[in-house]
Formats: structure tokens, sequence, C-alpha cells
């Protein structure tokens, strides 16, 4: 295995990158990610840029699918409070 752990974290600011490094490499992009893992950088391997789109691949199928609730997020200027939600 190449060095680097599959299970590292990665930081807001990684998965940022990673996002626009997925649309700027499309699947047909040669070297794809070996590309994206140098945009991340961090020291992200190949192995762990493929594993993250893996993960992300299998959150988006289950969001589509209806197995990930939609979170019931304020909104700007909403009086919403979750006291007043168990009433």
């Amino acid at each position: 295995m190449a060095s680097g752990s599959l299970s590292s974290t990665w930081t807001p600011k990684e998965n940022k990158l990673f996002e626009k490094a997925l649309a700027l490499y499309d699947k047909e992009t040669p070297d794809r990610w070996q590309n994206i893992a140098k945009v991340v950088g961090g020291g992200k391997t190949v192995e762990e840029v493929k594993k993250h789109y893996e993960i992300l691949v299998d959150d988006l199928n289950r969001i589509e699918a209806g197995r990930v609730p939609i979170p019931n997020y304020k909104s700007p200027g909403s009086s919403y409070n979750a006291a007043n939600e168990e009433r």
C-alpha cells in the first residue's frame, strides 16, 4: 500500500479542492486521479483520492434513494427553534 492512510481525515479546504478538481478533470482525462491528488495536496495519495470519490458516490446514491433524511435547515430570517419541534 502507498504511504498515507485511506482513513485519513479531509479538511474543508481539501474537500473544496477535491470538488473543484473533479469538475476540472472528468472521466476522460488521462491521469485523472493523479491530477486530482496533486490539486488536493496535503500528501493525499491517488488511493486516498479514489476512496474519497467512492465514498462520495455512495453517499449520493443513498441520498437519491431516499435512505438519508434531508436535514431541516434553518432558513435565513426564520424563527426556527428545535424546542418548538418537540411540542
